[in-house]
């Protein structure tokens, strides 16, 4: 099927519209461009749970703040068509920051409490700007199921909680996170890296395995098992946001590891901000 690049909602809902009629089931894969790897195994996850692949592309202004990248994100919009086609997609959607957001536009969807721990805590409206971005697109798309990346994993959560909240009729599916060779996270913002800092990056995942071992042995506490990964990251040159072990489903903090978890961590490797995270299953 001949990829459809759509700019405007009019042209995309038409041609979602189309399918329908033939009756045939949708995935959306929400991104911001700069497109790699761990992107197109979000597209191959999608072509399995549905029979075609929607793929949006938009930087959101409203998840950056004063501060941060925005202008500088990474756009990559020609070479990610092709890799898109290539992966076989079906449509793509394009829209201009006037089409998601007309003159006028005054509603902001909040994340509610679980987007207002860990990155919320740095990052003050970002997942208010995601949820309302993530609201937008599906009830444009009105998808079967929209598939997320868990390399985001509070974001993950949070779109979660937004879609049974508001009784959004989409399933959403969690992809396990695609790493390099090394173990570093795929991620758009890995350009900004330096050769250096690229050989150092690695060290945050690895940390993150070096904790899990600790606290899955209990052979130290929680709060000394996170210390230690604290000071590691630092020794390596890493400036930490936040190292922290959290409930799987609604991120509420854990004391001891007794049900699913996550651990998550994000940290400054020179001016680049890195997120990483794993699960830790209870024996």
């Amino acid at each position: 099927m001949q990829l459809t690049v759509s700019q405007d909602m009019e042209s995309f809902q038409e041609a979602l519209g189309e399918l329908a009629m033939d009756g045939k089931t949708v995935a959306l894969v929400p991104t911001m461009g700069a497109l790699h790897a761990g992107h197109i195994a979000l597209v191959k996850e999608a072509k399995e749970l549905a029979d075609v692949v929607a793929v949006s592309i938009f930087v959101n202004p409203k998840q950056f703040g004063p501060n941060e990248d925005f202008l500088r994100y990474p756009r990559t919009l020609e070479r990610d068509l092709q890799l898109l086609d290539e992966a076989g997609v079906t449509l793509v959607y394009t829209p201009t920051v006037e089409d998601l957001y007309p003159e006028g536009f005054s509603t902001i969807v909040s994340a509610g409490p679980i987007g207002a721990m860990l990155e919320g805590t740095f990052r003050t409206g970002f997942f208010d700007g995601v949820a309302t971005v993530v609201t937008k697109l599906l009830l444009r798309t009105l998808p079967q199921v929209a598939v997320f990346g868990e390399k985001d994993y509070q974001q993950l959560c949070v779109i979660r909680r937004i879609v049974r909240d508001l009784d959004i009729a989409v399933e959403i599916f969690g992809a396990e996170t695609v790493r390099e060779s090394d173990g570093l996270a795929l991620s758009s913002r890995n350009a900004y890296l330096s050769a250096q800092q690229r050989s150092i990056a690695p060290k945050l995942f690895e940390t993150l395995e070096a904790v899990a071992d600790d606290l899955i042995s209990e052979e130290v506490s929680k709060d000394e098992a996170l210390a230690k990964g604290i000071d590691r990251l630092t020794e390596f040159g890493f400036r930490v946001d936040y190292l922290e072990l959290r409930k799987e489903d609604t991120l509420e903090a854990l004391e001891t590891l007794d049900t699913e978890a996550r651990l998550l961590v994000a940290a400054w490797l020179g001016n680049t901000r890195l997120i990483d995270n794993i699960g830790i299953g209870v024996e």
